[in-house]
């Protein structure tokens, strides 16, 4: 059984996001998590904190099942644009500049690989 987790507004760019949640995508959670440990970028944490609540969203919907018996992976992560803020920075000549502050969606899907192979066969 999948478990998601959602974190909305997050005040930086979906495209400095984008290219960390790329690394982690069908990788195992396990694997992801090291991963997530040792990137410099500075969205690193916020994903793994949400790949954090995943796993114990899954945790509440599979109260029976071990978390080490578990072989979870990342089904599917995905990166949504969220509010922006819309701000003037003065320029020369009297003019402005418009400057956009972006913020994001993120979404973290797990699943248990051992049930995804026995609904197949």
């Amino acid at each position: 059984m999948e478990a998601r987790a959602i974190l909305r507004n997050v005040p930086t760019s979906p495209r400095k996001m984008r290219l960390v949640a790329d690394m982690i995508r069908g990788q195992k959670v396990s694997r992801a998590l090291a991963i997530l440990q040792y990137q410099p970028q500075a969205t690193a944490p916020v994903l793994k904190k949400v790949l954090m609540s995943a796993v114990a969203n899954w945790q509440q919907l599979n109260e029976g099942a071990k978390l080490e018996d578990a072989e979870l992976y990342v089904k599917t992560v995905f990166v949504d644009g969220g509010a922006m803020l819309k701000r003037l920075r003065p320029a020369p000549q009297g003019r402005a500049y418009r400057v956009r502050k972006r913020s994001n969606h993120i979404t973290i899907v797990v699943d248990d690989a051992a049930e995804v192979i026995q609904q197949e066969a």
